[in-house]
């Protein structure tokens, strides 16, 4: 007979794990810790969470981490290390870093404060300038930046806020105290990511999460929207998130609180000034832009007077906002406040403007601009950090970065000694600290890893900051680290608040009667619309291009070259995987069956090759991120990387295999498109992109395999390629004859595969897009789909001709022409719709 547990035995194994996992930690000599406390005793709200922890057991957790890891990847967050052009999976680590309600006290005060000390300075120094007339801040420490911008002076923002969103990095210092290592005031990031990093360990440790009352993110989020809609004069403002584009280090992230927050993401080329007002262009013309979130740096916000070589920002805007008619977050110019050469006088400034002393001190810092603290800064060289002092890129020295000058050769230490003599003022001088740690989890036990701690504070609709319960933490596996910055190496964790009390739910939706309901299609952006329709069209690519391969794969396997009919029909798939652009059409040995097929698949070179179709999928779904849902783009993904992953030669029953699971994909992006995407203008171009390549690729189908020269093998094939042969063997009973299937491959309009239904789709879509004149008369797009719409409709199949199936696929390809002219308002001279009503 079996005992059962005697009382108190999973308590015991409980403590057992407690200890397994925490006795072995200790933090790093001389070093402050997040886990053990300055007294040598474990923090009372990590002993809490550890002991949670146990509680759930070692397979139990695993298998949590496991989780954390495998959404991360479905989810498809991501993110570009400077120069790279490669996106890397989002490194997030499994343990949250834990902050008590006392220390979370003094940060919440002290980031509100230095958030006012910033909103102060940028205000005098766009005004009156009061703080470097009165003596008390050097002018070379403000002009000297490529931040302070000049055309800015004297312009008040609108709503006469100069920041809506601030950050401070932290670390804890030698005393135990939290410090300011740098300020963020340009186009601070990480708030997306700090929002990801919440949803994934909250779910992964939901009851740990709740009984620990952690406070929630929402709130923080719901005034910082409320806080941008108050600086527009309309009830229900047109808010943009203007984006550098697809190529930016964090554009998931801006792309994901884009789509959070319902925000238009707006690249510079959707935007344009006129008319004293900066609009965004869309398929129903110009719409007026009320605030622009702006993700660039100020400088390069108006090529007209900032820098001329910008490709990113509006020309005009400048202009625009002095007028007051446009609210810009944060301001232009606000980037000045990063300045490191201001950190020297943060205590004597916030004196000044505040008449309080900072809550947060700064890193000890010195602007060797001064000759006092030059000289200072000389004498202690061995134990400085020496930074640029208007920031890398305007460093004007070979000394572009931050360097420890004790880890410096003698020469070198020399060197720089010489440059900060010649030039001090591009030089500042820092205390050198390293970072404090936190617990992460590291081949199953805990290890010390140094961190710095980002902490938002965003204007409400009130005019007073709220600091976000949490933040953005970067966390680095080199032990003597003094800056985390996001590349190898590093990690992010969420940043939990730990509160005695229960924390109330809270959400970013309104009430329910609080918003009027409507069902009207939206104003979509050109470029989006833009993006959609190709997106269409490269998974309609690639598919014809699967479908192609498949048959030449089934041929080569069932021999079916063994005949001179059949020979005849390989043949022609081959010219027309070269014609498309999937093999070349010159190699420099002519290709096996198995080396042609192959390439088709897997040579990236040529364009019109399967990888290269589904790769060109995945860029243009990157720029659309914020418009597609979580399943479509990993399907995305898993396309490109299941015919990437395939670049080895592969034998015909191998590509068979997989030409059929990567269209299986390819139907699996379609069917979502179809079920789950609102029947609005993204869905349409979407539509539109597909119907059109559909239409054309089966003409160039028919006329390859189902005209005058086509035999039964070329017939057997043009269904297969249009996926008809269960249809077609069902109507006839007869095998294959030319005017049936010709029929069913270009009249039949209950084929969801032949080119009329593709045309009576396409003349359905355009006929419900916004109009820009309502003269009566039919606008282009509209005007092409209705003619062949109605050629095909009224066409029989024994009068087709070659001719016939040519001109249709050339007025198909004048569509997409017509549409992209219309609808993708990228040119200078983009019109203006008329007033419609739902529609401005």
């Amino acid at each position: 007979m079996m005992l059962g547990p005697t009382p108190g035995s999973a308590s015991n194994a409980k403590a057992r794990r407690l200890v397994e996992m925490t006795a072995a930690y200790r933090p790093l000599v001389g070093v402050p810790d997040e886990f053990i406390g300055a007294d040598g005793r474990p923090r009372g709200h990590w002993l809490e969470f550890f002991d949670k922890l146990a509680g759930l057991g070692s397979d139990d957790i695993a298998r949590r981490f496991e989780t954390i890891e495998r959404n991360i990847r479905e989810q498809g967050v991501s993110y570009r290390a400077y120069g790279e052009t490669v996106d890397r999976i989002w490194p997030l680590s499994h343990m949250p870093l834990l902050i008590s309600e006392q220390d979370w006290a003094v940060i919440e005060a002290g980031v509100t404060q230095r958030a006012e000390v910033f909103e102060g300075l940028l205000e005098d120094l766009y005004s009156n300038g009061e703080l470097i007339s009165g003596g008390h801040l050097p002018a070379a420490a403000v002009t000297g930046s490529a931040d302070f911008l000049r055309p800015m002076i004297g312009v008040r923002p609108r709503g006469g806020r100069y920041l809506s969103l601030y950050a401070a990095d932290l670390g804890r210092g030698p005393d135990g105290q939290w410090w300011v290592l740098n300020d963020r005031a340009q186009a601070p990031s990480g708030l997306g990511y700090a929002l990801e990093n919440r949803l994934n360990l909250s779910r992964a440790f939901q009851s740990i999460y709740r009984e620990m009352n952690v406070r929630r993110l929402a709130p923080f989020f719901q005034d910082f929207r409320a806080g941008l809609a108050a600086l527009a004069h309309r009830s229900e403002p047109r808010i943009c998130l203007h984006t550098p584009g697809p190529y930016s280090e964090t554009y998931y992230e801006q792309a994901y609180l884009a789509r959070y927050l319902g925000f238009v993401l707006v690249e510079g080329g959707d935007l344009v000034a006129r008319d004293g007002l900066v609009h965004v262009r869309t398929i129903a013309g110009l719409k007026r832009a009320d605030v622009i979130w702006r993700r660039i740096d100020s400088d390069f916000a108006d090529p007209l007077e900032l820098k001329s070589g910008s490709q990113l920002g509006v020309p005009g805007l400048v202009e625009t906002i002095r007028q007051g008619n446009v609210a810009v977050a944060n301001a232009l110019g606000a980037g000045v406040a990063e300045t490191p050469a201001l950190l020297g006088f943060m205590a004597n400034i916030g004196g000044r403007l505040l008449g309080e002393k900072l809550i947060l001190p700064t890193i000890a810092t010195w602007w060797c601009g001064q000759e006092a603290e030059r000289e200072y800064v000389l004498a202690r060289l061995q134990d400085m950090a020496i930074s640029p002092a208007f920031g890398p890129s305007t460093s004007r020295t070979v000394f572009g970065r931050s360097v420890v000058a004790g880890e410096l050769t003698e020469k070198r230490r020399a060197q720089l000694a010489a440059a900060i003599r010649e030039r001090g003022a591009d030089f500042v001088g820092q205390e050198v600290v390293r970072l404090s740690t936190t617990p992460v989890w590291v081949d199953n036990k805990l290890e010390p890893r140094p961190f710095v701690l980002r902490v938002y504070a965003a204007m409400g609709p009130d005019g007073k900051f709220e600091v976000m319960p949490g933040g953005f933490c970067r966390i680095s596996d080199r032990l003597d680290s003094r800056a985390v910055a996001m590349g190898q190496g590093v990690q992010t964790s969420d940043v939990w608040i730990a509160g005695s009390r229960p924390v109330e739910p809270t959400t970013l939706l309104p009430r329910g009667d609080s918003v009027s309901i409507r069902r009207i299609m939206g104003n979509l952006p050109s470029r989006a619309a833009d993006n959609l329709f190709w997106l269409g069209r490269y998974i309609e690519r690639a598919e014809a291009t699967l479908r192609l391969v498949r048959c030449l794969a089934r041929r080569a396997i069932e021999n079916e070259d063994m005949y001179q009919e059949g020979a005849a029909t390989t043949l022609r798939l081959r010219k027309l995987l070269i014609e498309w652009g999937a093999v070349p059409a010159k190699t420099k040995s002519a290709l096996t069956p198995q080396a042609f097929i192959n390439a088709a698949m897997f040579n990236v070179d040529e364009y019109g090759s399967a990888v290269s179709l589904a790769r060109a999928s995945q860029r243009t779904a990157s720029a659309i991120r914020e418009r597609l849902s979580g399943d479509t783009w990993r399907i995305i993904v898993d396309l490109s990387q299941k015919l990437e992953d395939g670049q080895v030669p592969l034998d015909e029953p191998e590509i068979l295999e997989l030409s059929e699971s990567a269209l299986q994909a390819v139907a699996s992006i379609s069917g979502l498109a179809q079920e789950n995407m609102n029947r609005v203008a993204g869905w349409r171009f979407l539509e539109i992109g597909r119907r059109l390549e559909r239409g054309v690729n089966s003409c160039r189908f028919v006329r390859a395999f189902g005209m005058e020269q086509a035999r039964a093998a070329d017939f057997d094939v043009l269904l297969d390629l249009i996926d008809s042969q269960i249809t077609y063997r069902s109507r006839y009973i007869v095998g294959v004859a030319p005017y049936p299937v010709r029929d069913m491959a270009l009249l039949d309009p209950y084929n969801p595969r032949s080119v009329a239904f593709q045309t009576e789709r396409l003349a359905e879509h355009i006929a419900t897009l916004p109009v820009l004149k309502f003269d009566g008369m039919l606008e282009a797009p509209n005007r092409i789909a209705i003619e062949v719409n109605a050629d095909l409709a009224t066409k029989v199949a024994s009068c087709i001709s070659t001719e016939f199936v040519l001109s249709v696929e050339r007025r198909l390809m004048g569509l997409a022409d017509a549409v992209a002219t219309r609808y993708f308002l990228q040119g200078a001279n983009a019109g203006r719709a008329e007033k419609q009503l739902g529609l401005a």
